[in-house]
């Protein structure tokens, strides 16, 4: 191969590490809200209808199933794409970036 064509292909993005589409990952987030919701009205429907024919501790379990799976499934919806390392805010240090221009060298512009 010629080198004009490796320069090439070292700017061209692997299909293998694109990233996948925002549409995708917002239908794929979605869904699982709906799942763990819909995990969760049955958790509740089942409590109220079986509480008096099944161990209340095993009532309990459901209710409590039904308050906590709306909080974690809010956190897992939100939680959002994946960043890969080195993909964010850069940490720049003060003492490099110096003091600009028209800085006054004393309070208020004075000298």
């Amino acid at each position: 191969m010629s080198s004009r064509s490796q320069d090439h292909d070292a700017g061209v993005q692997s299909i293998t590490t694109a990233a996948e589409p925002l549409s995708v990952d917002l239908a794929r987030r979605t869904r699982r809200y709906l799942w763990q919701m819909s995990i969760r009205a049955i958790s509740f429907v089942l409590a109220v209808l079986t509480w008096n024919h099944i161990p209340v501790w095993a009532s309990v379990g459901l209710l409590i199933a039904a308050v906590v799976l709306p909080y974690v499934a809010v956190l897992l919806a939100n939680a959002g794409r994946e960043r890969p390392p080195g993909d964010g805010p850069v940490a720049v240090d003060p003492r490099g970036i110096g003091p600009g221009a028209g800085v006054p060298s004393g309070l208020g512009g004075r000298p």
